[in-house]
């Protein structure tokens, strides 16, 4: 009987993220990637994606991004994770002198659009030294140079050596070697056969399952895990989509109850398999019915209690911020405390929006912030859509095609002895 080791699951890992695109780097043609052990960033293989996707901006500013990427400079990891996220999806702001003027511009990182583009490798036994402490993460994966995922691997025929055990083992890497983790998009553990991803902040509790690889349908349970995982989620093109438009950063005041003194806490989230693929279509639809020939309707969301609707709802708005043209998102729900929990929602994760929301106050603002010839992301309760005045003169708000509604159990409110 063949015993499945610790290297055997790491080579099967290996294997099927290479079919994914991913070139290996062995232990050994990494040291030649960079100058010491303790560089966690393949310096030449980013700087040579600024240079091929920034061609008309200066070598100077150029350079200059690479050095603010290279030197994140909080004390904190979860601050420079996410500084560096910012830099990732929006570029690194630059200003250069062009003919007497002071310009200013973005250098970016990957090319989102073109996933293959980049330069894909995955390094196993990956050698980081820090603060006199030597680690070696499993299975680190690099975009453009960038360590954007870190896999760690147990032996599944340990008792002992569960996936939980894996999870630990991230953790205590957070601490030993944290520079590495500056960079992170996604953590997974696995044990070649189970696999859980989770992000740079998640308890044990919030490492889930990433079920289906194609979004239709789940895998059957005789799949293993990690294959499913890998072929899709770390699909270049599904993890790219996933770090660029699923991930949020949520800040919550908390107080000690014995110092009383308060602290803000940062938490990273990233969707779960559901909400990307729910998304994803939905965005699809509503591109559709917003066409010329569209009908208006995109769809119906279904989620279970628990499931994260609120995440949903926000990575939905984020991407049709960027795939309409500049349109309005107006959520409707029907009660001021759902109202005011959604809106807090999305005011904590206004980097996703790139603006800022913006509750209607009554019936006459609401009809001012759906007047104007520009977009907005915009709350608001049924209960505003009924005229002040309390007459039938409900008047045409707007012919824009792309005003997205998006309604959150406000129809309750229309349930009646007389409803049709």
């Amino acid at each position: 009987m063949t015993t499945l080791s610790e290297s055997a699951v790491e080579n099967l890992a290996i294997k099927l993220l290479e079919e994914q695109g991913y070139v290996r780097l062995s232990p050994e043609r990494q040291e030649t990637e960079r100058s010491s052990t303790s560089e966690v960033v393949l310096r030449a293989c980013l700087q040579s994606a600024i240079e091929r996707l920034n061609p008309n901006v200066p070598d100077d500013a150029k350079e200059q991004a690479l050095l603010e990427v290279l030197n994140l400079s909080s004390q904190s990891l979860i601050q420079n994770n996410e500084t560096f996220q910012q830099m990732l999806t929006d570029g690194v702001g630059v200003e250069y002198q062009k003919k007497g003027n002071t310009v200013g511009d973005r250098v970016y990182l990957l090319d989102f659009e073109n996933p293959q583009s980049n330069s894909l490798f995955v390094c196993n036994q990956f050698t980081v030294s820090e603060n006199n402490v030597t680690k070696r993460p499993d299975v680190v994966l690099f975009v453009n140079g960038l360590p954007l995922v870190v896999i760690e691997l147990k032996n599944p025929t340990d008792r002992k050596a569960m996936v939980s055990k894996a999870f630990t083992q991230l953790q205590n890497y957070k601490k030993a070697i944290p520079s590495l983790f500056h960079y992170n998009g996604v953590l997974v553990a696995s044990d070649g056969l189970d696999a859980k991803v989770g992000s740079l902040t998640a308890g044990w509790t919030r490492f889930m399952h990433w079920k289906t690889v194609d979004g239709i349908k789940e895998d059957k349970r005789t799949i293993p895990q990690m294959e499913t995982l890998i072929k899709g989620m770390l699909r270049p093109d599904v993890l790219l989509d996933l770090i660029k438009q699923f991930v949020v950063f949520e800040k919550t005041t908390k107080e000690d109850p014995q110092t009383r003194i308060t602290s803000i806490e940062t938490v990273k989230k990233i969707a779960a398999y559901h909400q990307y693929h729910a998304v994803n279509k939905a965005v699809v639809t509503t591109k559709k019915a917003s066409a010329k020939d569209g009908d208006r309707k995109a769809g119906v969301v279904w989620h279970t209690q628990g499931s994260g609707k609120s995440l949903s709802m926000l990575f939905y708005a984020g991407k049709m911020v960027l795939e309409l043209d500049n349109p309005t998102i107006l959520i409707i729900t029907d009660r001021n405390d759902l109202d005011n929990q959604l809106f807090d929602t999305f005011a904590k994760s206004k980097q996703l929006l790139r603006q800022e929301p913006v509750q209607a106050e009554s019936s006459r603002h609401l009809k001012k912030l759906l007047k104007t010839a520009g977009g907005g992301v915009v709350f608001a309760t049924i209960q505003k859509f009924y005229p002040e005045d309390n007459k039938e003169n409900f008047e045409l708000l707007s012919e824009r095609k792309n005003i997205v509604v998006i309604a959150d159990e406000a129809h309750r409110s229309h349930y009646g002895f007389g409803a049709k």
